[in-house]
């Protein structure tokens, strides 16, 4: 039971507290650590992202044809062209002869219930797919030839209505693919009956129509000239030189011409946006590295990274890997340079031209800069043992550490708080008890008193 100054006179709740806030100093010091770690932590994460990110790009960069980049343009609508990373500059001309279309047949019309029973579907090779519906509706056929994966889909189409009123119906069956090799027949029966030649052709039955015979597309290279190049194919797009493909849609009478060529903006916008990442992350260094110094009497605010030696190595790493010569060219060359201030910075216009001029070169030299960026990026964001993440393991290790300082510190303080709640209480008890003392003595003091 808490007596607050009941004799004494004084506000011992309030003391106690006052006594309480100089006891857990030592714990607010070790909450206030935590949370300028966990600040860390929380940074030291997200550049370990961004690194990881750096190096999936840069993966990506250090290919020899990373910054390969065309423009591909063909003179009619019914040809497409795309040119691939290993495209170079091209021109030529092309005759399409023929597309290749899907081997598409409609069956004869039917009731609901005649079709049942076993069915086989013939490939153009002779490859046999037996076909056994649940039922005898159409649906339940065109269930069964969809899930058996023969390479045809089956659509059950309205036909009318019998001489008795009895709704029909026809199977349209298409092959999946485009090309002569998708052409197919469906027979009544079971493969044992289409070997002896006993099972019905239903798709060359009375009623039954060919709506597109599968065929291949044919397109000729160099027409007209001794090279002629016939090239054939199940699919509408072949391959006409490294890298580029053309696709097809339609018959063309005059050849069509195709060209592709280099791209110098797309190329730039490559090599800009790898470096803009990586200018990204140095600029947030040397942002959370950086001291603000007070005025005078003010206290000076450190960055969230100022002092880490870990960050201080992997900002200068990354500031190596790029403008480290490379076979004895500078990155400055090509447009890849810092300031004086030791801010990245990136010339577009001068990429351009060294693009223009040596691209073989200026590729290898940025090849080279991505490549040195990825290595550094694993060795810092590696998950396992990468510097970085290395660093951040043990900056949770410390808080983790902390947390239970602060947890037997709150046992500390409890134990603080009952002991002085015992002392106040017992001093104003003691004091209780004086007061009654002093009072019997005054007055027994007074009945010794003589009277006059």
């Amino acid at each position: 039971m808490k007596i607050d100054g009941l004799v004494s006179g004084l506000n011992t709740a309030e003391l106690i507290d006052s006594l309480m806030k100089v006891s857990a100093i030592p714990q607010t010091l070790l909450s206030n650590k935590i949370t300028d770690r966990n600040a860390v932590i929380s940074n030291l994460q997200s550049l370990n992202t961004s690194l990881q990110s750096l190096m999936d790009k840069a993966k990506t960069a250090r290919g020899a044809d990373s910054l390969a980049a065309f423009t591909p343009r063909s003179s009619a609508e019914s040809v497409t062209v795309t040119a691939g990373s290993t495209a170079t500059a091209f021109s030529t001309s092309i005759v399409v002869d023929a597309v290749a279309t899907a081997h598409s047949v409609v069956t004869a019309a039917a009731g609901t219930d005649a079709w049942g029973g076993t069915f086989t579907l013939v490939a153009a090779d002779g490859t046999m797919k037996e076909i056994t519906p649940a039922g005898a509706r159409p649906q339940d056929l065109a269930k069964a030839i969809n899930a058996a994966g023969a390479g045809v889909s089956a659509t059950v189409v309205p036909a009318g209505v019998d001489a008795s009123g009895a709704p029909l119906s026809r199977l349209q069956l298409t092959a999946t693919e485009t090309g002569a090799a998708g052409a197919f027949t469906l027979h009544s029966g079971a493969p044992a009956d289409v070997t002896a030649g006993t099972s019905t052709d239903v798709t060359a039955a009375a009623g039954s129509a060919l709506l597109r015979q599968g065929a291949d597309a044919q397109i000729r290279l160099f027409a007209g000239t001794s090279a002629e190049q016939i090239l054939t194919g199940a699919s509408n797009t072949f391959t006409v030189a490294d890298g580029i493909d053309v696709t097809v849609s339609e018959v063309s009478a005059t050849p069509v011409t195709i060209t592709v060529t280099p791209d110098p903006k797309a190329q730039t916008a490559v090599a800009q946006e790898f470096t803009a990442i990586i200018s990204k992350i140095l600029a947030g260094i040397d942002k959370g590295s950086k001291a603000t110094v007070g005025e005078t009497g003010q206290k000076t605010t450190l960055g969230v990274f100022t002092g880490d030696s870990t960050v201080r190595a992997l900002r200068g790493a990354l500031a190596s890997a790029v403008q480290a010569p490379v076979d004895g060219t500078s990155p400055s060359t090509i447009g890849i340079s810092f300031d004086k201030s030791g801010v990245m910075q990136f010339d577009a216009e001068k990429f351009a031209a060294a693009m223009a001029e040596d691209p073989d070169k200026t590729q290898a030299v940025f090849s080279q800069i991505a490549g040195r960026v990825e290595d550094v990026a694993k060795q810092y964001s590696d998950k396992y043992d990468g510097l970085l993440t290395t660093r951040i393991t043990g900056q949770e290790t410390e808080v983790r550490d902390l947390k239970k300082q602060v947890e037997r510190w709150d046992i500390r303080l409890e134990q603080r708080r009952n002991a002085l709640e015992r002392t106040y209480s017992q001093l104003e008890v003691q004091l209780s008890s004086l007061q009654s003392q002093s009072s019997w003595l005054s007055s027994q003091l007074a009945g010794l008193t003589p009277k006059n």
